[in-house]
């Protein structure tokens, strides 16, 4: 789990909670306790996402919402240390010999690719394949952010609804003036709940949900870089300068020098 997001979220309910309790005391809370206020905004925001989008994109939101709280990005050293290490066997045995290596590999779109290259498959159709799954991907995350950015949008409107619903209640009903500051607070609370979830939730949930689609879809371009040259025979060195100048400065350090001294004599 991410723990930045938890953090972020259980800091500032701490920090709310502790200006609350430093103002008013416990009491403080009783105009924050109105039902009616985060039906309205929850409610409305759900409803109009429902609106917006199709039925399976916004059932979908379960899934989405696992990526943003899923922590630990793929380590992009190990990829390269593993076509390295591929690209040093296929210039020994052969790409048939990598078959074995295949079934050890968890990365499903490396594994993918890389059986293309057993199989045969000339670079166009590599290319083609590859990327044509790479944008189906962007246009997948694409929608994720979208729902939670028009969330995010939707939810200050219908605390603003909730605000002005309560106080043209609060104006029919009321007989004692005395009750109005206390009935505007219940009010109000809509205002704080829809600004509340659409900028601590759900807008930096949609900018976090496309931090880890820019992570995902980098590492995808790492491993197509990776499959095209294993496919047109390049040494274990090119291939590691290569897919170096993919990975931050600092993850270089982490991969390993398995590149065989003598490799220049295998071109």
């Amino acid at each position: 789990m991410d723990i930045a997001t938890i953090m972020g979220i259980f800091a500032f309910l701490a920090m709310v909670i502790a200006a609350i309790l430093v103002q008013e005391g416990v009491k403080g809370f009783v105009p924050f306790m109105n039902m009616e206020a985060l039906l309205v905004v929850m409610g409305g925001t759900f409803c109009a996402t429902l609106v917006n989008y199709p039925l399976r994109q916004v059932v979908g939101l379960g899934g989405i919402l696992r990526k943003v709280l899923r922590s630990g990005d793929e380590d992009t050293s190990q990829i390269v240390n593993t076509f390295v290490t591929l690209s040093q066997k296929a210039k020994k045995e052969g790409f048939l010999s990598l078959q074995a290596d295949v079934r050890a590999i968890p990365n499903d779109f490396l594994r993918r690719g890389v059986q293309l290259v057993i199989d045969g498959s000339d670079q166009e159709f590599i290319r083609n394949m590859l990327e044509t799954e790479l944008g189906f991907i962007r246009e997948r995350h694409k929608v994720g952010q979208e729902i939670f950015n028009a969330m995010g949008t939707y939810s200050p409107a219908f605390g603003i609804i909730g605000t002005v619903l309560g106080m043209i209640l609060m104006l029919s009903t009321i007989s004692d003036v005395a009750e109005v500051p206390r009935r505007m607070a219940l009010a109000l609370a809509a205002a704080f709940y829809g600004l509340g979830s659409g900028y601590l939730l759900f807008l930096p949930m949609g900018g976090k949900l496309r931090r880890r689609s820019e992570e995902e879809l980098l590492v995808k371009e790492i491993v197509i870089r990776g499959v095209l040259l294993l496919q047109s025979g390049a040494t274990p060195s090119v291939v590691e300068a290569n897919l170096k100048a993919y990975i931050e400065p600092a993850k270089r350090v982490l991969i390993k020098a398995t590149v065989v001294p003598n490799d220049s004599g295998g071109r």
